[in-house]
Parts: C-alpha cells; sequence; structure tokens
C-alpha cells in the first residue's frame, strides 16, 4: 500500500519541471532578435526560430504590450525592446551590487567617521542591503532590510528624483522637520535631480542626518544609492556639505563601471 503524497511522485515532478512550451517560443523570438544585427521582420524571426508565423506575430504582440520588443515605425519590423536593459540592470545590480560597492563602504566611512550605507531599489523605493558602521561609540545604526520613506530620507528623495512617482498627499510627519506638503516636496525633488544628492535633516527621526547620491547605469538608470548618515551633533549640516564630495565621487566611480 502507497502512502507518500502523489504530489511528490515521479511523474508528478516531471510534470512540475516540464517546461512550458509558450515560454519557450517566447524566449527563442528574443533570442533571434538579440542575435540578429538588424531589426527583423514576423516572416524572418519564423524561419529563424521555426516557429510558424501566425504564433510568432501573437508572441510579438504579446511581447510588445510589456516593451520586451518594440515595434519599429515605419518597417513594421522588430527590435529588443526598452524593458530589457530596465531587467538587466535589475538581474545585474542584485548579482554584484553588494560585492561590488563594499570597498566604497569602506572607504567612505574611513573618510567621513560616520555609518555609510548601500540602498537598491526595491518596488516604489528603496531597501538597505548593506552598511558598514561607524566606529564611533556615538552613532547611528543602519538596518539591513529597512526600507526607505520616500518624502523623509535621503535614499527615499533621491529615489523619487531619479526613478520614483511622488506620492499623493497628505504625507505623514515622522518629526516635526519632516516636508508633509506636496508642492514643497516636488521642489525639493527637482532640486535633488539638478544637484545630483539629496539630504535628511532629522526628518525620519529627530537626531538622525543624512546624505545620499545615486549610482546610474547607462542612460541615467538608477542602479543603487550610496549614502552617509550620522547623529545630527556630530554629522550636522555643515559636515554633511563637506562630506558630499566624496560621496558623489565614490558614485560616480561606480557609475563608470555600470556603462
Amino acid at each position: 500500500m502507497t502512502t507518500g503524497n502523489d504530489s511528490d511522485s515521479p511523474a508528478a515532478v516531471t510534470a512540475r519541471n516540464r517546461p512550458v512550451a509558450t515560454v519557450e517560443r517566447a524566449v527563442a523570438v528574443l533570442h533571434a532578435l538579440a542575435d540578429a544585427s538588424s531589426d527583423l521582420g514576423t516572416n524572418e524571426i519564423a524561419r529563424r526560430t521555426g516557429i510558424n508565423t501566425s504564433t510568432v506575430s501573437r508572441l510579438l504582440a504579446t511581447l510588445a504590450t510589456d516593451e520586451l520588443v518594440s515595434r519599429v515605425v515605419g518597417s513594421g519590423q522588430f527590435r529588443l525592446g526598452p524593458r530589457l536593459v530596465e531587467l538587466g540592470n535589475a538581474a545585474l545590480a542584485r548579482v554584484d551590487m553588494r560585492q561590488l560597492c563594499r570597498p566604497h563602504l569602506v572607504a567612505l566611512t574611513e573618510a567621513t567617521g560616520e555609518t555609510a550605507t548601500l540602498s537598491l531599489p526595491y518596488e516604489e523605493g528603496t531597501i538597505t542591503v548593506d552598511f558598514v558602521q561607524s566606529p564611533s561609540s556615538v552613532r547611528s545604526v543602519a538596518q539591513v532590510g529597512r526600507p526607505s520613506i520616500a518624502h523623509a530620507t535621503a535614499t527615499g528623495k533621491l529615489f523619487l528624483a531619479y526613478a520614483g512617482t511622488m506620492p499623493a498627499g497628505p504625507l505623514p510627519a515622522y518629526t516635526s522637520r519632516t516636508t508633509t506638503d506636496v508642492a514643497a516636496l516636488a521642489a525639493e525633488v527637482d532640486a535633488i535631480r539638478h544637484r545630483g544628492w539629496a539630504q535628511c535633516v532629522g526628518e525620519r527621526e529627530d537626531d538622525l542626518n543624512a546624505i545620499a547620491a545615486p549610482v546610474c547605469a547607462s542612460g541615467g538608470v538608477l542602479t543603487a544609492v550610496l549614502g552617509l548618515q550620522g547623529p545630527a551633533g556630530r554629522f550636522g549640516p555643515k559636515v554633511m556639505r563637506a562630506a558630499v564630495a566624496v560621496l558623489t565621487a565614490h558614485c560616480a566611480e561606480l557609475s563608470s563601471t555600470r556603462r
């Protein structure tokens, strides 16, 4: 008498691991476009992949919906779409960004004496994935996995400037310094976009100040955010401004490796 779970039988396991034919065909279409030296029409894609023309046409229409492929105006041919660039950058960021940025975090903490953080774009904001703690006995405490707050953190406001969507009001206040007016936040985000760095002065926590700057791939796509944070009594506005140059220099160096 068999007492095992039928869902774990060899037949069930094989069924679960069997490739999905439609997905395989869609991947074949993407490979054909990637391997081509120029744009391709539907018939040529069908010839190269061995998939019938009507199926290729349906696959292209589906892929174009999410900009995985683009139809060229005029010729009606197809090429790889811009969404693939975003997906590729996202994959690269998650595979090697922590390892790539770690020496820069160490150098930033050595240069400033403050806690250096690495955050990555995540959903509608950023999330801390690594940090180097300040050697000082009085210091801010970073946390891996802590998400940014769009209107009340330096990394959050930087994300809005480079990749995010402005939040709708009203905006909650975390301290008396938190920006809660959407128009005021929009003006600040515009300034961040022009100068290339963001700051937060006691806006999420009364005694916590921070600055942040972007690491961008080709086309200005945000791939990471480096930050410095410290207690307000030591990391005040004047000291923060002085640290901007070293922070943005490290971000520029990292950005050059992403292009």
